[in-house]
C-alpha cells in the first residue's frame, strides 16, 4: 500500500465525460489498496472566462481605471476549482467510492498575502491523513489557499501543480502523479520537432530549468517544492485508458519520473531544449557606473512582481557609464517601463529602449557540468543556419540564447539535432 497524490489539469476535467474518466483513474488506485488524495484544476477554459469577467467589469461600470482589487480577483477565479472538486467527488461517490471535496481554506493551505500570485507557506495535512486512513479520498481544489487576511489567495496560473506537490509533501506521499494532456516530458516540444523523445527520468534541477525556461508541462514553483522536499513526481497522461496494462504499476507507471539526480544512472550531456516566445528586451542607456545601481533597477521591478532574466551589462571605456540590458515577458514591458520611469531619478539612466517579439532558446543538461565545448557547439550550429544571437546567459546546467522570435522553431530543431536528441 502506498500514499499517492493525483493531480488532474484543466483538459483532463474539461467535461463531465472526462471527469468520469478521471474518476476511473482514481478508482484504479483506490482498488489497489492505496491511500489517495486528488488535486484538480478548473475545467479547461473556465479560468480564462473568469479572468475575463474580472477584467471587463471595471470597463462595464465606466471606471476610468482598468485596475481591480486582487482580493476580489482571487474570490472570483478560485471558483473554477471549487466546481471541479465537487463534481469529481460526486462522480466518485456515484461509483461507490468514499470521497469528499476540500477547498484550500478548509485544509487549510496557508499562503502569503500576494493575491493572484501567492506562495504556499504551510499546510496542515493531519486531517487529510486521518481521512485517508479511514479510506476516504480527498478531492482538493487546486490553485488556492488562505492568505494571512483570511481571504482566498490564488497561486498564479498553473498553481494546481504547486498545490499537488505541496500536499504530497505535507502528507508524506510516496509519489505525486501529475496527469495532463501529454504522456510525459519530452526532449523538446513535439509540435515543433516530431523527432522529440519522451524521457523516462529527468532530474529535479533539469526540470526546474525546463519549467522556468518555457516548458509548459509543470509550473516552476511545483518543481521547486518537489526538489526541496524530494517528492518523486510522475508526469502522466490522463487520456490513456485507466485500465491499460502498466497503468497501475506502483514503481514504474507510464510517463516521466522527475526525481533526484542520484536516481539517474546514465546522465546525458544535454537532456532537452526549451524555448519561450514573447520575450522582450529592455535596455537602459548611459547609467552611472556606481555601486547600488543594479539594486536601484531590479529592486523596484521585483517589488512589482516582474520576472527579469538574461541580464547583460556593458561598461564604457573610461568606466564612467554603463548600459544595462535585460529581458522580461512581453506582457510585462509597459508595466516594467512604468516602474523604471517612476524610479528614473534614483536609477540615473538617460533613456530606456525596448524591443519585443524575441524568443529565448535554452540547452539544458546536468551532464554539462563535466563536459567542455557544449556552448560552442550551440553557437556553431546556430551560425550555420544564419541565426543571430542577441544575448547569452549560462549556468552549470543550461545555456540560454536570445534570438528574433521568427527563428525560434528553426533554432529549436537545429539544437535538438546538433546534440543528437533526435536519435533514440
Amino acid at each position: 500500500m502506498a500514499r499517492i497524490v493525483m493531480k488532474f489539469g484543466g483538459t483532463s476535467v474539461a467535461s463531465l465525460e472526462r471527469i468520469h474518466n478521471v474518476a476511473r483513474h482514481v478508482k484504479r488506485e483506490v482498488e489497489a489498496g492505496h491511500e489517495v488524495a486528488v488535486v484538480v484544476s478548473a475545467m479547461s477554459g473556465k479560468t480564462n472566462e473568469l479572468v475575463g469577467w474580472v477584467q471587463d467589469t471595471p470597463k462595464v461600470t465606466g471606471a476610468n481605471s482598468p485596475f481591480y482589487d486582487a482580493r476580489e480577483y482571487d474570490a472570483v477565479v478560485a471558483s473554477g476549482e471549487q466546481v471541479t472538486s465537487g463534481l469529481l467527488a460526486i462522480a466518485l461517490q456515484s461509483m461507490g467510492i468514499n470521497a469528499r471535496s476540500w477547498q484550500g481554506w478548509q485544509i487549510p493551505i496557508r499562503t502569503d498575502n500576494a493575491h493572484g500570485a501567492a506562495r504556499i507557506l504551510e499546510i496542515d495535512g493531519s486531517e487529510i491523513i486521518r481521512r485517508m486512513g479511514e479510506g476516504q479520498v480527498a478531492v482538493v481544489a487546486g490553485f488556492q489557499g488562505l492568505g494571512p487576511d483570511n481571504r482566498i489567495a490564488t497561486l498564479g496560473r498553473g498553481g494546481s501543480d504547486t498545490s499537488a506537490v505541496a500536499i504530497a509533501a505535507a502528507v508524506k506521499a510516496d509519489r505525486c502523479d501529475i496527469y495532463t494532456d501529454v504522456d510525459g516530458v519530452y526532449t523538446t516540444d513535439p509540435r515543433i520537432e516530431p523527432k522529440a523523445r519522451r524521457m523516462k527520468k529527468v532530474s529535479f534541477e533539469e526540470m526546474l530549468e525546463m519549467a522556468s525556461l518555457g516548458s509548459k508541462v509543470l509550473q516552476v514553483r511545483s518543481v521547486e517544492l518537489a526538489m526541496v522536499f524530494k517528492v518523486r513526481t510522475f508526469v502522466r497522461s490522463s487520456f490513456e485508458d485507466p485500465d491499460a496494462p502498466g497503468m497501475g504499476d506502483l514503481l514504474n507507471p507510464p510517463g516521466t519520473l522527475i526525481c533526484d539526480e542520484e536516481e539517474i544512472v546514465e546522465q546525458e550531456v544535454v537532456t532537452g531544449i526549451a524555448y519561450a516566445k514573447d520575450e522582450a528586451q529592455i535596455s537602459l542607456r548611459r547609467l552611472a557606473d556606481r555601486p547600488g545601481v543594479s539594486a536601484a533597477i531590479f529592486g523596484p521591478l521585483a517589488e512589482a512582481h516582474i520576472n527579469v532574466d538574461m541580464i547583460v551589462q556593458n561598461t564604457s571605456e573610461d568606466g564612467s557609464k554603463t548600459d544595462m540590458t535585460f529581458t522580461v515577458p512581453s506582457g510585462d514591458v509597459q508595466k516594467a517601463l512604468k516602474v523604471l520611469e517612476e524610479n528614473k531619478e534614483k536609477i540615473g539612466f538617460d533613456v530606456a529602449q525596448n524591443e519585443s517579439g524575441l524568443a529565448k532558446v535554452s540547452v539544458i543538461g546536468i551532464g554539462m557540468r563535466s563536459h567542455a565545448g557544449v556552448a560552442a557547439h550551440a553557437f556553431k550550429a546556430l551560425a550555420e543556419k544564419g541565426i543571430n544571437i542577441k544575448a547569452i546567459t549560462t549556468s552549470e546546467i543550461k545555456i540560454s540564447i536570445l534570438i528574433d522570435g521568427a527563428y525560434s522553431e528553426l533554432a529549436v530543431r537545429t539544437l535538438h539535432s546538433a546534440y543528437g536528441l533526435d536519435k533514440s
